[in-house]
């Protein structure tokens, strides 16, 4: 490689130059406390629907049950990837292990479409040889499953909405909320009706409504570790707006990925106008990009004049 007479600087968001990535984003504790807790609500629940339905003959229930223990499997695995998010950087992983999250939350989006997959399957086992159910023990564990499930919602949502983890939790929980409605709704109708059907069309319905939010946190985590341009950035854009900021004359191999869910860091190399003081163009381009995309860390690298031209 060429060598050439540059300056490697470090915009972050404090306005201060900074060599090294010696501050991640922190995990937020109250997070992993509200999983913590769902996690205790979801596996409880699970136990109760478990026994439920083996008392009452309903299949439907006992299915759920598993859909409910493979939930705080889910929860226990966001737990775990917090703990180890929480870990300092080290010399060999400088950023940290916070994208530990990031595989969290992606196998949580492919458990939630396995569970489909397995609750359509289901269901058609049961359109072909309907099952007897005692309607009235299923509404009793469905509507305490709805309320369980509504305060764990309500947990959740009270996080921070940028975390991917707990939105893979958030997702789990509301995906058991429908299912307690379809349960209620399902052992409503078998009441009044007899129409056993019911309870496996309704779990397909609740299926379909899960998919696409699966699988939306599936292909949001895949554009993570792809390192993917964070939505709202197009790096020609940038690269153009970069050449008409004061004592900057050429700018590119602009780069910008996310790191995790609340930040997002980038790379650019800019050459400076005839006159301009190289050694203030860092700040000028970090504090730019920081505004301009909400940026946390920019890395700028200073080359001499028409070396970009040369190199693009």
């Amino acid at each position: 490689m060429q060598q050439h007479d540059t300056h490697h600087d470090h915009e972050h968001a404090d306005g201060h130059d900074h060599h090294g990535h010696d501050h991640p984003p922190a995990v937020t504790a109250g997070n992993a406390k509200k999983i913590r807790l769902v996690f205790i609500f979801t596996t409880f629940y699970a136990v109760i629907q478990a026994v439920g339905g083996w008392l009452a003959g309903s299949l439907a229930l006992i299915a759920d049950s598993g859909h409910m223990i493979s939930d705080s499997a889910a929860l226990l695995l966001a737990l775990i990837a917090y703990q180890i998010a929480a870990r300092a950087p080290d010399g060999r992983r400088t950023y940290g292990y916070h994208r530990v999250r990031v595989l969290a939350a992606l196998a949580n989006g492919a458990t939630l479409l396995l569970l489909v997959a397995w609750i359509v399957w289901e269901a058609i086992a049961r359109l072909r040889e309907p099952v007897e159910v005692l309607a009235g023990p299923m509404l009793i564990v469905a509507i305490i499953g709805l309320l369980i499930n509504i305060a764990g919602a309500l947990i959740l949502n009270s996080g921070n909405k940028g975390d991917s983890n707990l939105r893979g939790a958030l997702l789990h929980v509301m995906g058991d909320l429908l299912g307690s409605v379809g349960a209620i709704a399902a052992a409503i109708g078998i009441m009044f009706t007899g129409w056993t059907v019911l309870d496996p069309i309704l779990s397909v319905v609740v299926a379909l409504l899960v998919v696409r939010s699966a699988w939306r946190l599936i292909s949001d985590s895949i554009q993570v570790l792809l390192q993917a341009t964070p939505s709202g950035i197009d790096a020609d854009q940038a690269q153009a707006e970069l050449k008409a900021l004061p004592g900057i004359a050429d700018a590119g191999h602009f780069h910008a990925w996310t790191l995790t869910d609340d930040a997002s860091v980038a790379t650019v190399h800019v050459t400076p106008a005839p006159g301009a003081d190289s050694l203030t163009l860092p700040a000028v381009v970090g504090g730019f990009l920081r505004e301009r995309y909400g940026l946390s860390h920019v890395t700028v690298q200073v080359d001499p004049p028409g070396s970009l031209e040369r190199h693009s």
